[in-house]
């Protein structure tokens, strides 16, 4: 082994150079932050950025230079939701307030595993916050993870060992015969769970939606029914607060009611459609989230609190930390010291290191207040209405579903062209509007047809870029359709 200085480490030789260079990478981030309406909402990689990154494991460093260089030239290339017309996938836009956020809990490097640090008691005020905005009571537990698909494992992990006893940690699932109940509409992670936890996605079963892409009670009960009558044990039932597809919410308070008749766990899948909860008006349908078991939602959503940072919510503590608690020696507590503070994050999830997303969540929370941010919230809802009013008086779209939150999904027209051909079409404008970097809205599939969607998460989005959105939707229609 080569011989190194004993005072040899990673920091800077020189700081006043390194103070230098992170300032210069600040007011680039800053500056592209400020600017995030300008432009194009993406720009494909060019292929020197992609073959920037393709080099062999540097066993001799490059330099601070030379790396902030290269960090400097991708903030041009992201997926583009910091822009205006993004209205893609639900991604939130950010704020620049939580790039001070990042940079403190970066110089902390605060492990949240656990421990008695400060930092711990910002997401101690973070879960706090949480009961209290969905009506959870005092004694219940809360975790901060990586997104929803995360904090909808932890919930069912809790559900599924509760209705074993909490046998399946040491024995498995076995030939318990557990099934879960929630409708078509339902974010796939609800049946990755199932996969990850061993129930098989089998276990789940996906009931029909009504006329209004809510789940469908009478499918709900019959189902239930037949598998108590072939001796299964129903254990889970998943309602949605807004379908990542058409933004549609269950009755919540009838599954509610369901899942307390027949002993089931009733979560809720709210990743962004949860945070309605601050629209005065949208707030009656959402009232069913304060009777659920868990709840599981994302900051990084409708909240704007920058990549990444989830959120599980669950009623009993007990047995939220009973499906996880395992403390080995090495993580032993006291009632003094650095290893005070029990019990500890590591007691309610699967992760023993775990990093400081609560300072950005907080901050975002503390910065703006929730009044402010629902407004955010609002203002979309109140877009996506006037979008649907838009494909409505224009007679080269069709809209193809109920705006009921903040989607809307349509599809241009093109005279006699047969459904293949035109599901195609709109597919071709989706990508043209993104290549062209005009905007960037996604597709999906609605009965078979294919649909243009604009989903509206962005706190910088405007009415205008609805006016332009329909414009040039028609445009690049009438173009692709004149060579059909």
């Amino acid at each position: 082994m080569t011989d190194t200085p004993d005072d040899r480490s990673l920091d800077p030789e020189d700081w006043e150079a390194f103070r230098g260079r992170a300032h210069a990478i600040l007011d680039a981030a800053i500056s592209r932050m400020e600017s995030a309406g300008e432009g194009p909402v993406w720009r494909a990689p060019t292929e020197a950025l992609k073959t920037s990154f393709e080099r062999d494991l540097p066993w001799q460093g490059q330099g601070g230079d030379a790396v902030a260089e290269q960090i400097a030239a991708l903030l041009p290339y992201g997926v583009g939701n910091t822009h205006p017309r993004f209205f893609g996938w639900v991604h939130g836009a950010g704020t620049p307030g939580n790039m001070v956020a990042e940079i403190a809990a970066a110089a902390m490097n605060a492990n949240l595993g656990g421990r008695d640090h400060g930092a711990m008691y910002v997401e101690k005020q973070v879960v706090r916050w949480c009961r209290g905005l969905f009506g959870f009571p005092e004694e219940a537990s809360g975790l901060i993870v990586s997104g929803t698909s995360l904090a909808t494992v932890v919930a069912l992990k809790a559900a599924r060992d509760r209705a074993t006893g909490f046998g399946a940690r040491a024995e498995g699932v076995g030939g318990a015969g557990l099934v879960g109940y929630t409708s078509t509409q339902t974010h796939a992670c609800v049946a990755r769970a199932f996969d990850i936890l061993g129930l098989g996605t089998g276990a789940l079963r996906m009931i029909p939606t009504n006329a209004a892409f809510e789940i469908d009670i009478d499918a709900l009960e019959q189902a239930i029914r037949a598998d108590r009558a072939a001796g299964l044990m129903p254990f889970a039932l998943i309602g949605t607060a807004g379908s990542v597809n058409l933004g549609s919410i269950d009755d919540l308070d009838r599954l509610a009611d369901i899942a307390a008749r027949e002993g089931m766990w009733y979560h809720v899948d709210g990743a962004f459609g949860a945070l309605a909860i601050l629209d005065e008006g949208i707030r009656p349908r959402l009232a069913g989230i304060a009777r659920a078991d868990s709840l599981a939602f994302d900051f990084h959503k409708w909240l704007q609190v920058n990549y990444d940072a989830g959120f599980v919510l669950i009623r009993s503590e007990e047995a939220h930390r009973r499906a996880f608690s395992d403390r080995p020696d090495y993580l032993a507590g006291a009632e003094r010291g650095l290893a005070a503070g029990n019990p500890w994050p590591v007691e309610y999830g699967p992760e023993l290191s775990r990093g400081f997303r609560a300072l950005k969540i907080w901050a975002q929370i503390a910065e703006h207040g929730m009044t402010r941010l629902g407004e955010v919230v609002s203002r979309n809802c109140v877009q996506a209405r006037y979008l649907g009013g838009l494909v409505d008086a224009t007679p080269e779209l069709e809209r193809l579903a109920p705006v009921a939150l903040n989607i809307c999904c349509f599809r241009f027209l093109a005279g006699a062209i047969p459904d293949t051909t035109l599901n195609a079409l709109n597919e071709e404008i989706v990508i043209e509007l993104q290549e062209q970097g005009i905007a960037a809205p996604s597709t999906t599939m609605i009965g078979g047809v294919k649909a243009i969607r604009v989903n509206l998460t962005n706190h910088r989005t405007r009415q205008s870029d609805l006016d332009l959105l329909v414009r040039e939707v028609c445009r690049i229609g009438a173009e692709l359709a004149a060579r059909c």
